[in-house]
């Protein structure tokens, strides 16, 4: 599951700065509004979602395996005046916890970096470990219907110090059998019209349906599922939904 190296994490760090939202902090906060011991965010990244929510009174923690998201996301706990002992290195595959935490949230596709079936079972075992009895798992997934096959595109981003980030995707397989697209990243870091570095990326994400990935859950051992459309609670998902999120219970 190792991903966002050094110019991947600048680029996120950009594009998705402390205090960008998608919907989802606002909604985060407000299905855990009556959690009040330990939430835990795997896979933190930069702490774009676990910062707001220390702001707002939540006692969250977070871990991360990838050392340049890490990076970013203690300077951006010291920026805003919050403690970097909040986040560790660890991986979502492995974890394990001293206490045991009321909640638990993946958001955005995070998951979706888990390229297998095995990994996916392995990881929500993992989070079905580290809950509270009655604790709960937050947990969004996303679809594959707005990816085509060959489709290229291409963005670019300038750095605090004046540099600028070139990112090239080119979306490169479709397994169907497996459930997985497979995009190709190039980073490219320019300053005074040369490139003073470069960065290669194969970007796998898997996808899940709806009931399937419900009966996941249901097989490590959760309850009380439910499923909502793109951070709208309860709402249906249908085929034009971005983002999927269960909520289940230990």
């Amino acid at each position: 599951m190792q991903s966002y190296h050094s110019l991947s994490a600048q680029v996120y760090q950009i594009d998705k700065p402390i205090g960008c939202s998608f919907g989802d902090v606002e909604y985060y906060q407000e299905r855990l509004k009556d959690v009040n011991g330990k939430i835990l965010e795997p896979a933190v990244g930069t702490g774009r979602i676990l910062i707001p929510l220390l702001k707002s009174g939540f006692n969250v923690e977070g871990f991360d395996l990838s050392d340049e998201m890490l990076y970013f996301c203690m300077e951006n706990l010291r920026r805003n005046g919050c403690s970097q002992d909040k986040v560790t290195k660890d991986n979502l595959l492995t974890f394990q916890v001293e206490t045991l935490v009321d909640a638990i949230i993946i958001p955005t596709g995070t998951f979706l970096l888990l390229d297998s079936e095995t990994k996916a079972l392995q990881s929500l075992q993992q989070c079905y470990n580290a809950l509270n009895p009655d604790g709960r798992l937050l947990i969004d997934i996303s679809l594959a219907h707005t990816f085509t096959k060959g489709q290229c595109s291409s963005r670019q981003f300038e750095t605090s110090e004046g540099d600028l980030i070139t990112l090239q995707i080119v979306n490169a397989e479709i397994d169907y059998i497996n459930q997985l697209t497979v995009s190709h990243h190039r980073y490219d870091k320019w300053r005074n019209g040369k490139i003073i570095e470069s960065e290669w990326e194969v970007f796998k994400l898997k996808w899940f349906g709806v009931y399937e990935f419900k009966r996941l859950l249901e097989s490590i051992g959760f309850e009380k599922i439910t499923i909502s459309g793109d951070y709208q609670y309860l709402r249906e998902p249908n085929n034009e939904t971005e983002i999927i999120t269960f909520e289940a219970y230990k």
